[in-house]
């Protein structure tokens, strides 16, 4: 074989032939996406791994996401690929159960156990769970399709995927896509609605300090919680008791090693591949249909009447005691932790320096985590076989 021979041989087998418009489009779009997670700083724990999975799925031929052949005996002839074993953690429903375990020994229940009304903030932000659930019926989804669809408004990437993997697998890769890529986007979407919805009057309202939790209600928070939810759901049994128990590992006071171990390097490992693994469904071939696109416009659909509950609520809220809840921690009832309150915080103090709305958004943001995964659980209970 001669020079040009060779030459010709390596490029025949390589990815450059493979190229067609479709790979390029998604190449660019995760090309975006890296550079919003890198020099936007737009959740980059998430968006990072989530972009440059999506960009190792549309190198062609990389065989990455390939699954294992098998031969009529069944007998395996060929192995699968790196990131397609990786990926049954996601589709086992492993690797939320293990996030929410992770992000129990993170949260404090605090501000929630010290303002029980955050509750109903972080239950009127998952209006968008029902509203993109209806539309998407009206738009000739399935009611698995769609309640599959309407959790992304719950803006909890774990949940998203569980309840998709009960009820609609097979577009789990539009829906996970979706879900984590307006949780990243936060930041971007939701300041918009906030200050449509409220007066500059109302976005200076300033809050009094929140009383002090004692060590006894932290602990028996999580444990009341477990009982009363998971007897009432028994569905999200994976998703609540993971979530409270990292949340007694955290407050027990008696598990440091087992909490700092949650709290860190499981959930960095587990993010890291669900991230690159939930990325990398994102091929040409699936994902740029008709469909996905509706599901990733229902999505923010989803996600923006979401926005909406919380801070319609947050509003009667302020009219109710007489300006004393800032209606811009509706907002952070999506249970985007600590996202959503993050960006409640931001806002309050563009209104009013003086505002320190933190502590008292992340109650209704750490109830809206609760909040997702019981709507995820009745959803499951209606429409689950």
């Amino acid at each position: 074989m001669n020079f040009v021979d060779t030459l010709v041989k390596l490029w025949n087998d390589s990815g450059f032939p493979q190229l067609d418009l479709g790979h390029l489009f998604m190449i660019f779009i995760s090309c975006v996406l890296i550079y919003l997670a890198i020099v936007k700083k737009f959740e980059p724990l998430l968006l990072l791994p989530i972009a440059f999975g999506m960009l190792l799925a549309n190198l062609p031929i990389s065989g990455l996401m390939a699954e294992p052949v098998y031969n009529e005996n069944g007998k395996l002839e060929q192995v699968g690929g790196l990131l397609y074993y990786l990926y049954q953690g996601v589709k086992l429903g492993i690797y939320p159960s293990l996030i929410f375990l992770g992000i129990g020994a993170m949260t404090d229940f605090g501000p929630l156990i010290a303002r029980p009304s955050s509750l109903l903030l972080g239950a009127a932000a998952q209006l968008g769970i029902y509203c993109a659930f209806t539309l998407a019926i009206a738009l000739g989804f399935d009611p698995q399709a769609a309640a599959s669809i309407g959790i992304i408004g719950g803006a909890d990437g774990p949940t998203a995927i569980y309840l998709t993997t009960k009820l609609k697998p097979e577009i789990l890769p539009a829906i996970a896509i979706a879900a984590y890529s307006y949780m990243a986007l936060i930041p971007l979407i939701q300041p918009p609605i906030m200050r449509a919805l409220t007066t500059k009057k109302e976005r200076e309202a300033e809050m009094t300090q929140l009383r002090e939790v004692s060590k006894l209600e932290k602990i028996l928070f999580p444990i009341v919680v477990t009982i009363v939810t998971i007897l009432l759901l028994p569905s999200v049994a994976p998703l609540i008791g993971m979530l409270m128990l990292g949340n007694l590992f955290k407050e027990s006071g008696v598990v440091d090693r087992i909490s700092k171990t949650a709290q860190n390097e499981l959930i960095n490992i587990v993010t890291i591949f669900l991230g690159v693994t939930v990325g990398a469904t994102a091929n040409a071939e699936t994902f740029l249909q008709v469909d996905t696109l509706k599901i990733i416009a229902l999505g923010l659909f989803a996600f923006g009447f979401s926005t909406v509950g919380g801070v319609l609520l947050g509003k009667l809220m302020y009219l109710v005691t007489g300006g004393k809840v800032n209606p811009l921690i509706g907002s952070a009832g999506v249970s985007a932790v600590p996202m959503a309150a993050r960006v409640s915080q931001k806002e309050g103090q563009r209104a009013n320096p003086r505002n320190f709305l933190l502590m008292h958004a992340m109650g209704p943001n750490v109830a809206g985590v609760i909040g997702s995964a019981v709507a995820a659980g009745f959803l499951l209970v209606v429409f689950g076989s």
